[in-house]
């Protein structure tokens, strides 16, 4: 016998409460790289727009990262984490695979009893997270979620290889998402290119990663406006409307390319933390929001496009109103 099954009943919205971030104490400037690899500062910040990157040391794991973080955003938004119901870590650098590092982060918060898992969509994870835990609070699944972005690519970067070793930094970006009658995170619209998964890669275990920079370049330069466009459509908003962009940290060109694709209002807050981080994967996204807030330049209330992509190749992005 068919049986109809009873559904919870959700939330018609979600929106960010707080943004939290940790950047690891060590700076590692072009000067410094380039006294192990052939290299210099000039040519570093020509083709990559890095002057700076933050290394974590060897006593900062990735869970240290996302506990630090999600802490200060908890701080931020005034969610008391016991009263915080889903923990998602999104990072393509857990040191074995499993146990997942979720449940670790919500227990040394002081998150009882929450769901938590991990997620894995390389530099576009937290904007993955985030639909995720804004589908979940429409869905009744949730009703307050922290989702995390958090990376230590030093330890899967060849420090002996020019291609790799000036781009990747550490560090860790974290948001606190709630139920609300008055949605503050528009639709994902998100999807892979499967066909050059191997353009960034780490081949087994005992690799460190490897990519190709000009495959993933013409990528994100060609193929990605689409999506920011078709993101603000399903938001409800027009690309005019749009007052601060936060694309994936990946390359300062490709920001500055995307901006001008875009065609951007001149106002815009424009996030180019890869400037000072270095290209920090999931963790991107929020550490620069993060920054953008903390230094004056987001408001609350602007209208922000979010817009991550990376390894798989896979993308995502969203428009949300910024707490």
């Amino acid at each position: 016998m068919t049986r109809r099954l009873s559904a919870r009943a959700g939330a018609p919205g979600a929106r960010i409460l707080g943004f939290g971030d940790y950047r690891p104490r060590r700076i590692v400037t072009n000067e410094e790289i380039s006294q192990r690899v052939d290299t210099d500062d000039e040519w570093i910040r020509t083709r990559v727009g890095i002057a700076e990157r933050r290394f974590a040391g060897d006593d900062e794991s990735v869970v240290d990262m996302s506990v630090a973080a999600a802490g200060k955003a908890l701080a931020t938004s005034g969610v008391l984490a016991q009263d915080i119901d889903t923990v998602i870590v999104a990072t393509c650098t857990p040191p074995a695979p499993i146990p997942g590092l979720a449940p670790e982060v919500a227990h040394r918060l002081g998150i009882a009893s929450a769901g938590a898992f991990d997620l894995n969509a390389a530099c576009a994870g937290f904007c993955y997270g985030l639909a995720s835990a804004a589908d979940a609070i429409r869905s009744g699944s949730s009703q307050n979620a922290l989702v995390i972005g958090a990376e230590k690519l030093t330890d899967w970067t060849d420090q002996d290889d020019r291609g790799t070793c000036i781009i990747f930094g550490d560090g860790a970006g974290a948001a606190v998402v709630t139920a609300t009658d008055s949605p503050g995170i528009g639709p994902v619209v998100w999807g892979s290119d499967g066909e050059k998964s191997r353009a960034i890669s780490v081949a087994d275990r005992s690799s460190f990663m490897e990519m190709d920079g000009r495959a993933v370049y013409r990528w994100a330069t060609t193929q990605l406006a689409d999506s920011a466009h078709r993101a603000c459509k399903l938001a409800g908003v027009d690309i005019s409307d749009i007052d601060v962009f936060v694309p994936h940290q990946a390359n300062l060109r490709i920001v500055d390319s995307m901006v001008r694709t875009l065609k951007l209002r001149d106002d815009v807050a424009v996030a180019r933390d890869i400037v000072t981080s270095g290209n920090t994967s999931s963790a991107s996204i929020p550490l620069a929001l993060t920054a953008m807030i903390e230094r004056g330049e987001v408001k609350t209330g602007d209208t922000a496009l979010l817009l991550g992509f990376g390894a798989g190749l896979t993308f995502a992005g969203q428009v949300i109103i910024c707490p």
